[in-house]
């Protein structure tokens, strides 16, 4: 008779001990952060004091924390494991090494302070410190049933504040006073919090990384308006639309069309089998080939997920083969230093057959 289903958090540990098994590592150390929230669904924040993760390739499983923060644990997934407790005074490092032994190969979150990594190091002369973000992002990646319904509640909230956008873009509002508003309905559409709200209008619209300033906008500027954060869960939305105040100037329309061309057929490229260059290959191709390639100045795509930036990467040279539960950005951009910018961007899912977006809002150039 067949047993019951394993729980998320029993799966995903015994996923990332095989991973370090076929790797060749004796054991991970996972340090307060997105990997150990993945695993672990644990959220804390990383400072002097060590608490961590201790997952050997064989053995039992256990987690280290300082006495005065074992209460918060309670009733988390950890609290079954084996707690090794530590007070103020005691080297937390020496007792992840007498914990794990006899090690030569020991792999470590990429987010560790190096507070830690040289505790580490220092404690077990024997051993190999390295990343473990060669093991952890294979899982990381592939998104599951549950992450993926995750993505698909952020795209609609995100969704839902891009369609405000229009009525706070108003000529004579800076843009900071536009971001103040979006930034409040990212909250009130269920966001934890606004991670990041980019605003550039105009010139600053050919800054792919601008955020806000005290600029005034004007009759027929362009906009970019890139905005997102984490959900509850803590899984990221980030969505681009780009918006003219009135009606745009001169060639506007002809170049936001050679864009707009860009990003559908990225995202009808996108299917397992395929790699990660081909999908940049297929937007940058349609851009320079409109004559704008050298103003498309990043890649294609990042992954999404606890992490607004993560694997895989659209991006030339990366020839990681796509995969069903894979998810990403895909948001080609057209910048004219000093002049104006656009860029569209929407999450996709790789499904068995192709993609899906999680946002829905409109590719137009949406006038305001």
């Amino acid at each position: 008779m067949s047993g019951s289903a394993p729980d998320p958090v029993t799966a995903r540990l015994a996923r990332a001990r095989a991973a370090a098994r076929e790797a060749g590592v004796d054991a991970l150390v996972v340090t307060p952060g997105p990997d150990l929230q993945y695993l672990t669904g644990v959220v804390k924040h990383s400072h002097e004091r060590l608490s961590a993760l201790l997952l050997p390739a064989e053995g039992d499983v256990a987690f280290v924390v300082p006495t005065l923060e074992r209460p918060g644990l309670a009733g988390s997934a950890v609290d079954g494991m084996d707690a090794l407790t530590w007070t103020d005074g005691v080297d937390p490092h020496a007792l992840v090494a007498s914990r794990l032994g006899d090690v030569r190969r020991v792999a470590v979150v990429s987010d560790m302070p190096a507070l830690h990594v040289l505790g580490l190091r220092d404690a077990m002369p024997g051993a190999t410190l390295e990343l473990a973000t060669p093991i952890l992002r294979q899982l990381r990646m592939r998104k599951d049933d549950a992450e993926v319904a995750a993505l698909r509640q952020a795209g609609a909230a995100i969704d839902d504040v891009h369609a405000q956008v229009p009525d706070w873009l108003v000529a004579g509002r800076t843009e900071a006073e536009v971001g103040a508003d979006i930034t409040r309905a990212i909250v009130e559409a269920g966001h934890a919090e606004a991670a990041f709200v980019i605003v550039g209008s105009g010139p600053n619209g050919a800054s792919p990384h601008h955020e806000v300033s005290d600029r005034v906008i004007q009759a027929g500027d362009v906009v970019v308006v890139d905005i997102g954060g984490p959900l509850p869960d803590g899984y990221n939305s980030d969505s681009t639309r780009t918006y003219v105040v009135g009606e745009p100037a001169g060639d506007v329309r002809e170049v936001y069309d050679v864009l707009q061309r860009a990003q559908a057929a990225a995202v009808d490229a996108v299917r397992p089998g395929v790699t990660a260059a081909s999908i940049d290959d297929t937007a940058r191709a349609i851009i320079a080939d409109a004559g704008y390639g050298e103003y498309f100045v990043h890649r294609t795509g990042h992954g999404i997920g606890l992490e607004v930036h993560e694997e895989p990467y659209i991006v030339g040279g990366n020839d990681l083969v796509l995969e069903p539960g894979m998810a990403f950005s895909i948001e080609p951009g057209i910048y004219f230093p000093g002049r104006w910018g656009a860029r569209i961007e929407d999450i996709v899912v790789v499904t068995d057959t192709g993609c899906e977006a999680v946002n829905r809002r409109p590719h137009d150039l949406l006038s305001c």
